[in-house]
């Protein structure tokens, strides 16, 4: 055994735990146990365990973006302090100050790649669960070979194997042209809500200052990248694994729009509109009073007092006195 497969076992023995526990959970309330969507729908509820199992580092991932934001000020006086200087020594005196801060506040920049970086290894030992499953392999846990070869004999609608790609089915001879269909169909959703999820992101969830900022474009332009790259290596992808990865980006979508409605970046257009959303309510709270929208306040109604008519001599006698 390999070093990436002594690294993955553990982890494929949890997958398969898993994914053999909802099996047994929807063959237990009548479904047929060798149906192709019997086994989808316990992939599903494996990404719904693993997606809820990282909820605190989620969670974490905000807190950490928030001390970022906050920091940010004294990162671009970092910046600022050794701008146009490109000697090795001024290098790493930026980089020396730039560490330091993020130690001194708390801060990894990288955290926000943390839930993605955790889902690969469990990405790659379900990979490697259906194509030990495809010959009918057991695997290296619960997933005993009579499942294995359920498993590996699964289909969608009776003509797609779950263990098939589209490049698979491209290869094979005669063409499996309804797998070729239904894989290209869930590469298209699969690009498409990684695309979503990232451009509610950018639109609504970044302040004015980010979005002014260098690395901002840098991460627009990954934002129209990233979905060619997983468009033509999804392609690849085994059915089964492209349900666990459509699951997953839905799951972040739904994650996202929640963080984003309730938890906005400060400054941003989210951020704004919550605002809004409270003062129409009465709910919003600055420097310990309740702020309301202007249209919210109650009027009270003007009132204007009726002019007497006067008389001519007692209009002469009031000018008079005057």
């Amino acid at each position: 055994m390999d070093i990436i497969g002594t690294i993955l076992w553990p982890i494929k023995w949890v997958v398969e735990l898993i994914l053999v526990a909802w099996h047994w959970v929807f063959s237990a309330i009548g479904m047929d146990p060798a149906a192709g969507i019997t086994w989808v729908l316990s992939i599903v509820g494996l990404t719904v365990v693993v997606r809820a199992a990282l909820i605190p580092i989620f969670v974490r991932q905000i807190k950490n973006q928030r001390r970022m934001l906050e920091i940010a000020p004294q990162l671009k006086k970092i910046q600022d302090k050794y701008k146009g200087k490109k000697d090795q020594f001024s290098r790493e005196a930026m980089s020396r100050e730039t560490m330091e801060l993020y130690k001194k506040t708390g801060t990894n920049p990288l955290s926000s790649c943390l839930p993605l970086l955790l889902q690969m290894p469990v990405f790659f030992a379900l990979f490697q669960v259906l194509n030990g499953a495809q010959s009918g392999k057991a695997g290296v846990g619960p997933l005993n070979a009579t499942l294995a070869e359920q498993f590996g004999s699964a289909t969608l609608f009776g003509v797609a194997p779950l263990h098939q790609s589209f490049q698979g089915a491209m290869n094979a001879h005669p063409q499996q042209v309804a797998v070729m269909v239904i894989a290209a169909v869930m590469v298209v959703l699969m690009t498409g809500s990684q695309f979503l999820t990232q451009l509610q992101i950018v639109s609504k969830n970044m302040s004015p200052e980010t979005k002014a900022s260098p690395q901002f474009k840098q991460q627009r332009i990954l934002l129209y990248l990233l979905p060619f790259v997983f468009l033509f290596s999804g392609f690849a992808f085994p059915l089964g694994v492209m349900f666990y990865w459509l699951t997953s980006n839905l799951w972040t979508m739904g994650q996202q729009f929640l963080v984003i409605r309730n938890m906005p970046t400060p400054g941003s257009d989210a951020a704004i509109a919550r605002e809004a959303r409270l003062a129409r309510k009465g709910k919003l709270v600055q420097d310990g009073a309740v702020v309301l929208q202007v249209n919210e306040v109650p009027q009270k109604p003007v009132t204007t007092q009726r002019t007497q008519p006067v008389s001519k001599n007692r209009a002469k006698k009031q000018a008079g006195k005057k």
